[in-house]
């Protein structure tokens, strides 16, 4: 992948499982490194792509580890879009709330981290079947 390229620049499938994120975030960091971003962008968006994963694990797809979860990355100009796809049975995106940052305690701050890190997060049905579509946008730093 090229500096400056446009176009798709990752498409990345994992199952639905906690031990394949290892593996995702290693192909997030390489991708969004070699896209130009710097050091802390890059690893903010490792951070958020590993949460929404979790996310899609725990909630979606209710830990069921026959799911899968794909990635794609896109390059727009300055920005690098961010698809997670799954085939889980559509969210209630009205209930896509992170907790109270007042609530201190373990876990529940993932969709706090997407909403604050990336420039734009879209929870959507997923275009032509069954599932789910998070998009992100984050400009390249």
């Amino acid at each position: 992948m090229l500096v400056g390229s446009e176009g798709r620049v990752l498409n990345f499938t994992i199952r639905a499982r906690s031990d394949e994120l290892c593996r995702m975030r290693a192909a997030v960091r390489a991708c969004v490194e070699a896209s130009g971003c710097s050091k802390t962008p890059t690893a903010d968006i490792v951070l958020v792509i590993d949460e929404a994963c979790q996310n899609i694990i725990r909630h979606a797809y209710k830990d069921d580890p026959d799911g899968e979860i794909e990635l794609r990355i896109d390059r727009e100009g300055e920005n690098l879009i961010f698809e997670l796809l799954d085939r889980a049975p559509l969210i209630d995106t009205e209930k896509v709330k992170g907790r109270d940052l007042d609530d201190i305690r373990p876990g529940g701050l993932g969709t706090h981290f997407i909403r604050e890190l990336m420039d734009q997060a879209d929870f959507l049905p997923r275009p032509g079947g069954a599932g789910n579509l998070l998009r992100m946008t984050k400009r390249i730093e």
